[in-house]
């Protein structure tokens, strides 16, 4: 019962620190990077499709983008969509594919990204401190059950464990909000 609730918690925790990690992958920095352009769909044969499932996304240059579709009647539509889409950045059309040229960051405009960071960094910590809270819950009711109730003792010691276990993945956390900070502040 315990093993089975702490296995899962840890679970969900580990969870929420790869979404928190996924979640810094689309924060724009100053170098080229493909995943800025996972949320970019196109309006294409009477439906909405990703880019991705359209167009192959390369990076040849540090600073550069390049989009090849895979049918070259894509490229308006393409284009269509990135201006929609909120990377802000314009693309380049050269006929057989789209260049997007990364800007150098600004101070103010890398204090902006940094303060997204630290936003989405805190939501992480909070879907890590939600699970230990239903972790705790759950001990509560297995103390309070009636048929097969554990013990006062196994509950402390169930409990520290998921504190454990907390105060391991909001470490895990302020590593990769630390690490992506450096890596925004390079120039």
């Amino acid at each position: 019962m315990i093993p089975d609730l702490l296995k899962d918690a840890e679970e969900k925790m580990r969870k929420a620190v790869d979404a928190t990690r996924h979640e810094f992958s689309l924060v724009r920095t100053g170098r080229a990077n493909p995943e800025i352009l996972e949320h970019v769909r196109v309006d294409m044969y009477g439906t909405s499709l990703k880019l991705n499932e359209i167009a192959a996304i390369s990076v040849p240059e540090p600073r550069q983008l390049l989009i090849t579709p895979f049918d070259r009647n894509a490229l308006a539509h393409i284009e269509k969509g990135i201006m929609k889409s909120d990377v802000g950045i314009t693309p380049n059309n050269d006929g057989n594919g789209i260049r997007l040229n990364i800007p150098q960051l600004n101070e103010e405009r890398r204090k902006e990204l940094i303060k997204q960071v630290h936003g989405k960094s805190e939501h992480g910590r909070v879907s890590v401190r939600t699970v230990r809270q239903d972790a705790m819950k759950q001990l509560q009711a297995m103390r309070k059950d009636k048929e097969n109730p554990i013990s006062e003792n196994d509950e402390k010691r169930a409990q520290e464990q998921v504190q454990k276990l907390v105060d391991k993945y909001i470490a895990e956390i302020d590593v990769l909000t630390k690490t992506k900070e450096v890596e925004m502040l390079e120039v």
